[in-house]
């Protein structure tokens, strides 16, 4: 069984607690339904123990883009293939408010998007991107319907 700890580490955005603690809640469907769609057998999720996932502020987003991956700029989401998934509060914000998305739906969608790519997706490249935004949407999609849309407004 798969851990999930959830913080919110910034003061940007409002965030209630009650969307990490319903994140958390369903963490093991979304890992469930990720692992139904990997792409590479023995991926990091399937190992996992403990999965982390910090909520943070653009600074500190745009610090581990630079310093992990030399790419300037906040970013939505950043994961780890050891066990965290870094994910960008105000970059969620600004997100939703384009396109008219409630934020713990844009959320939902980096958290999902994180598991993915531990479960093996890449979206470095348009056809795989393809694959891994189906994937993603479809997930977060049925996590919606299931009741996450009255826990994350």
């Amino acid at each position: 069984m798969l851990e999930i700890i959830i913080g919110n580490h910034q003061g940007e955005v409002a965030i209630p607690t009650s969307w990490l603690t319903a994140l958390e809640a369903i963490g093991e469907k979304a890992t469930a339904m990720a692992l139904e769609v990997a792409v590479a057998e023995g991926n990091s999720l399937s190992h996992l123990a403990i999965l982390e996932v910090a909520v943070v502020d653009d600074e500190t987003s745009s610090r581990v883009h630079k310093d992990f991956m030399d790419i300037e700029g906040a970013t939505d989401v950043i994961t780890f293939h050891h066990g965290e998934i870094v994910i960008g509060a105000e970059v969620a914000l600004r997100q939703a408010e384009e396109y008219g998305e409630p934020l713990g739906r844009e959320i939902l969608r980096y958290f999902v998007h994180g598991l993915l790519h531990l479960a093996g997706h890449e979206d470095a490249e348009a056809g795989e991107r393809e694959r891994m935004e189906k994937a993603q949407e479809d997930i977060v999609a049925l996590l919606w319907a299931e009741g996450l849309s009255t826990k994350l407004i």
